[in-house]
């Protein structure tokens, strides 16, 4: 009797975690948070005082020469085919070059897109899993010095980040459960969910 008590004690007990991992799995696609984003990299020649300085004002200086690019744009297919051209890419380095020259640097300086792996970033009212993103990646000199990351797609590099904007997701394609995984930094159970998004993340790679 005591045995039979035992294997329906575990039973419920297997059945109540398979009901909680369950809600928590994705189940409307959450995943793609992966693919409806771009990613800005800003990489600094070192960590001097001086180049971690100019990395901001290059990081601006990006930001901006792409704002022109891809402002007002509410599809990601469209967004990383401008971003892409070659005549773009330099355009982004020409912006960041002048920033460099201005500053009384001689750095050169690189625009690239491709993927990249990112680890799980905060940004105050947002929160990104780790895991592989499309990214422009910005590197300054020798590129040996502190990142900088945001969100360049949907565009939310100018302060946007910093409050909670549903609309600006929605506009660009996330659903309303893409939407809450970003937002609910909150809650205890985006830490599980994160994970489970970066697994599923890793295994569709």
């Amino acid at each position: 009797m005591f045995m039979k008590t035992k294997k329906i004690l575990a039973f419920c007990s297997i059945l109540f975690i398979s009901v909680m991992v369950i809600g928590l799995l994705p189940v409307r696609g959450e995943w793609r948070i992966y693919d409806e984003v771009i990613r800005l990299h800003v990489l600094a020649n070192s960590d001097s005082e001086e180049d971690q300085a100019l990395k901001l004002k290059v990081r601006d200086g990006v930001i901006l020469e792409v704002e022109e690019l891809i402002g007002g744009i509410t599809d990601r297919d469209e967004a990383l085919d401008i971003l892409s051209k070659e005549e773009n890419l330099k355009r982004i380095e020409l912006a960041a070059q002048r920033i460099i020259e201005a500053e009384g640097y001689g750095y050169s300086v690189s625009a690239t897109l491709g993927d990249e792996e990112y680890p799980r970033k905060n940004y105050e009212a947002l929160c990104f899993p780790a895991g592989s993103y499309t990214s422009l990646r910005v590197q300054i000199g020798e590129a040996d010095g502190q990142n900088w990351w945001c969100v360049l797609f949907p565009q939310l590099c100018l302060g946007v980040a910093t409050e909670k904007n549903e609309e600006a997701f929605v506009e660009v394609g996330f659903t309303p459960e893409q939407y809450r995984i970003v937002t609910d930094t909150d809650e205890p159970e985006y830490e599980v969910r994160f994970k489970i998004l970066e697994i599923i993340g890793e295994l569709v790679q």
